[in-house]
């Protein structure tokens, strides 16, 4: 059974830094286009970034995050990453990971239109 499960999430202050996890099991996680969306109360969920299965230069982020946010991965160890700088009150949210199995080794996407597996979500509270 294909699980994502994400970590990392927590109190920080504005300003301050996190750094969100994704592991991934029962998948071959070379073959999936990987990402971040997030839902804060009240709101639609929202793209965040998302990464292509090979990693490397192909990203693609929200401008929201543009330029606070990393997204990275290990395939080595089937492990995808966020790290969160700069953190603002409205960054406040459940994160979620999803993955979107692909052909392209350079496919990135920036809806969650067709991804194949969620995780529950990590929350992540920015305080003022």
């Amino acid at each position: 059974q294909v699980q994502l499960v994400e970590s990392g999430g927590g109190l920080v202050q504005t300003g301050g830094s996190l750094t969100l996890s994704c592991a991934a099991s029962s998948l071959t996680f070379s073959n999936y286009a990987m990402g971040w969306f997030r839902q804060a109360p009240g709101k639609d969920r929202e793209f965040v970034g998302s990464i292509s299965r090979s990693g490397g230069v192909d990203t693609l982020y929200a401008d929201s995050v543009k330029g606070r946010f990393t997204i990275s991965r290990d395939n080595t160890k089937n492990t995808l990453y966020l790290q969160m700088n700069s953190l603002k009150t409205e960054d406040t949210a459940v994160y979620s990971c999803a993955a979107d199995w692909t052909k392209s080794d350079r496919w990135v996407f920036n809806s969650d239109y067709g991804m194949d597996y969620w995780g529950k979500g990590t929350l992540v509270t920015v305080s003022s």
